[in-house]
């Protein structure tokens, strides 16, 4: 018996993920729940395993980008069904069919017909139909040139390279809903001048740049900063890892400790807004924004107010090390109420975040410094490092951010409190 292999939908909302590498060669023998190939989603690089035992048959070749349910292999039981497969690409395979200009996602995707008020059917496959809803072009305004009429890819970007020609590169709506439009891009540079060359986007920076923008096109967002005192952490850090309790805490682990006894304490910050109502979070679950050799992740802190400081420290590391080199597992960057970017590390004094989407709030943390101070009447010097919390008007207010930073200011000023 043949199976075919499709990618799965491993995390809510992906579409599609690249195909990196292939771990077994063409007609190899692979086993159940052997892993075969390494992918990569819109968050993470990931292993998939073989679902049944036989010879693969690739379909789709590594360094591809596959939609969900594509088929992307097939394994054969029987050495003689494996012959029958090798002998038969996947772009013969279609031909046979009555197909033309195959393409694997073309293929792949489900057919659907769209039935307008006129009764007239629409015949288009699924990656058109996503590309057309994401791009905001309406399918009855689409001459297709696939089999029967039916309206494919080449169909729907040809449509979206028209409009983008004509100015267009903003946000549609299309039937009520907010559509994708292709966003401007930078015109060739004229003949004779500088050089230049593309990097192409990775899954990774291709969602931070598609979310970054739907953030600050659609969310209000309204900024709150405080200067906080941190000489006493400083201390109190240097103390603890000087004890050879086989923990070493940053700066970043005290600060993720203070958000999440601070969220706790003012509840309306760990939300989010739906739309018709402001969803609030039982659990502290913290994403920390994570500089990776790809672009930003931000892996989540599970019921970070449950976790002790050392707790925290262990599993920061391990979670920044594997995001980092590729390794995270997809629920590891799912969910969390609240995001902390810290770029203090890098010398910078204050940033100002774009909301991590649907999250209300994230906080910026900017580096500690030496400043002039005035105490008690006089000048003096102190440690200060920059908070700035962005949040969501629709979900917070100015009342509710103040008050959210003075408990976190509190507690990073008296960092003894955050260990009771």
């Amino acid at each position: 018996m043949i199976h075919d292999m499709i990618l799965p939908q491993l995390a809510m909302g992906m579409s599609e993920a690249r195909l990196v590498e292939w771990l077994v060669k063409e007609g190899g023998r692979v086993r159940r729940d052997e892993t075969v190939a390494v992918i990569e989603t819109e968050k993470v690089t990931t292993e998939l395993p073989a679902a049944y035992s036989g010879f693969l048959h690739v379909v789709i070749e590594a360094g591809k980008t596959v939609p969900v349910e594509a088929v992307i292999a097939r394994i054969a039981e029987t050495p003689e069904e494996y012959e029958t497969l090798s002998g038969t690409t996947g772009r013969e395979a279609a031909k046979s069919q009555g197909g033309a200009d195959f393409d694997a996602k073309e293929a792949s995707g489900p057919e659907v017909e769209i039935l307008p008020q006129t009764r007239d059917r629409i015949r288009l496959s699924g990656l058109a139909r996503r590309l057309a809803r994401d791009g905001g072009v309406d399918p009855k305004d689409l001459v297709g040139t696939g089999p029967r009429g039916r309206i494919v890819r080449a169909d729907v970007e040809k449509a979206l390279g028209e409009r983008t020609a004509r100015g267009a590169g903003r946000m549609v709506a299309v039937t009520g809903a907010v559509a994708k439009a292709p966003l401007p891009v930078a015109a060739p540079l004229p003949a004779g001048g500088s050089g230049f060359r593309d990097v192409e986007l990775s899954a990774v920076r291709r969602v931070m740049a598609r979310r970054m923008t739907e953030a600050k096109q659609l969310v209000p967002h309204f900024y709150a900063s405080v200067d906080c005192e941190v000489d006493k952490l400083l201390a109190l850090r240097a103390d603890l890892n000087g004890r050879g309790g086989g923990y070493k805490l940053s700066v970043n682990d005290f600060l993720i400790r203070s958000c999440a006894l601070a969220l706790k304490r003012v509840p309306w910050i760990n939300g989010s807004f739906t739309g018709s109502a402001i969803r609030l979070y039982t659990d502290i679950d913290i994403s920390v924004a994570v500089a990776a050799p790809d672009g930003v992740i931000a892996p989540v802190l599970r019921h970070a107010d449950q976790k002790g400081l050392a707790e925290i420290s262990s599993e920061m590391s391990d979670l920044a090390a594997r995001a980092r080199s590729g390794k995270l597992r997809v629920e590891e960057c799912q969910g969390g109420g609240f995001t902390i970017s810290n770029a203090g590390m890098f010398g910078v004094r204050q940033a100002s975040s774009i909301i991590n989407m649907p999250q209300a709030c994230i906080m910026a943390v900017g580096s500690a410094e030496k400043r002039p101070v005035v105490k008690d009447g006089g000048l003096g010097i102190a440690t200060l490092m920059s908070c700035t919390l962005s949040a969501d008007h629709r979900a917070v207010d100015g009342v509710i951010a103040a008050e959210f930073l003075r408990v976190f200011k509190a507690l990073v000023e008296e960092p003894l409190t955050m260990l009771l």
